[in-house]
Parts: structure tokens; sequence; C-alpha cells
């Protein structure tokens, strides 16, 4: 069971229950997708890297940069369909230090974004249990396709691979996951070895 914050929660069943109870029924229009992993390193270094928000493009694929622009707010831009971006700003709804981050895109975006991370102690000491949940919903039915790629074909398979790239990312140092799915080093393109090189100066500048 996801235990996101009550607040975050309700906002995210309101929606829901919106679509359903809609005239025409459920339309499909909201992509969603929920995936954990288990991190072999402390809630509170997970956390501190994760609420920075712009060291999400060293592992997420789709996401090409998020720049924080004040306390709670940021501007993201993400690769979409046929190579287009797709820009919003966003800002951080809810936080509980080393448990929750739950942040939405603000009033006025052209998509509608919610997404939440929380960290929980894994079973039997070995870590932490990340859970990331994503909801992205196109402005109108003809985008619908189109945003579902935005984060790939199939949601639950692009969310594994992020994770999986984190979680080598803060146990290693290293990500071995190129951005195109492949293992191994290889695979990176020039793109994803830009990538790679911060995201390894990041951790190793992160940790005592």
């Amino acid at each position: 069971m996801n235990k996101i914050g009550p607040i975050y929660r309700k906002r995210f069943d309101a929606r829901c229950a919106a679509r359903l109870s809609a005239p025409d029924g459920p339309t499909g229009r909201a992509v969603r997708a929920r995936r954990s992993i288990t991190v072999n390193r402390p809630a509170e270094e997970l956390y501190r890297f994760w609420r920075d928000l712009s060291n999400l493009p060293t592992f997420m694929d789709k996401i090409e940069s998020v720049r924080v622009t004040g306390d709670r707010r940021s501007h993201w831009i993400v690769t979409g369909p046929l190579g287009l971006p797709f820009e919003w700003e966003a800002e951080v709804v809810e936080e509980r230090p080393n448990d929750l981050i739950a942040w939405r895109s603000i009033a006025g975006s052209g998509i509608d974004t919610a997404g939440s991370v929380s960290f929980r102690p894994a079973p039997g000491g070995r870590g932490t249990e990340v859970t990331l949940e994503l909801e992205y919903t196109p402005p109108g039915r003809e985008l619908t396709a189109q945003l579902a790629k935005l984060i790939g074909q199939a949601p639950e398979q692009q969310l594994r691979q992020d994770l999986r790239r984190f979680k080598q990312l803060m146990e290693t140092g290293q990500i071995l996951i190129a951005h195109d799915g492949t293992d191994g080093p290889s695979g990176r393109s020039g793109h994803d070895q830009r990538r790679h090189a911060g995201a390894v100066r990041l951790v190793a500048g992160g940790r005592r």
C-alpha cells in the first residue's frame, strides 16, 4: 500500500473520482505509473539527493532539465514524442524530511502532472524502499497517446529503469544502465555520458 501523505493522497483520489463520475465515464486521459525499489543507502541521504530536483535528469530518462526557481518552485523540461520538448512550472505541495516529497504542476501549465516519492525502511535493515508514483494528464483527448509516450510506451517499465539507475547511482556512484535501456557503459550516447559524468560528481560531492 502506498503511504504517501494524506493531503496529497486526497488530491489524487479526488481527481480520479472526478474522472470516473464524468458523463462519458473514464476517458483514459490520465497516465499513471508506480514502482518501488530497495536502495542500500540511508533514507536521509536519498531524500537529500532527491529534494534537489535538479538532480532528477541524471537518472530519469525523459527529463531533460529541472531548474529550481524557488524554495518550492521549479521549471521542468521533458522530451516528448518526436523529440519535442514539453515544459511546465511545478511546486512541491508536501514534504516530510527523509520520508516524502510530493509535487504537482501549477495552475495554468499546459500539462497537468503530479508525482510523489516516499522513503521507507526496507525489511531486514536492507536500506530504504523508494516508491515513485507519477501521473500525467494531457489537456485534451488528442494528446493522450502522445503523453503515454512521454513517460514511455509502458510507464511502469520506464519507471523501473529510472529507479534502477537511481539505485546504481546512489549505491556505487555510477550508472551502468544507459538511457536507451541497455546495460553497460557502451550503450550510452554522448548525452548519456555527460549525464553519467555529472551524476558521479553529484554523488561524490554529496557524500562525506
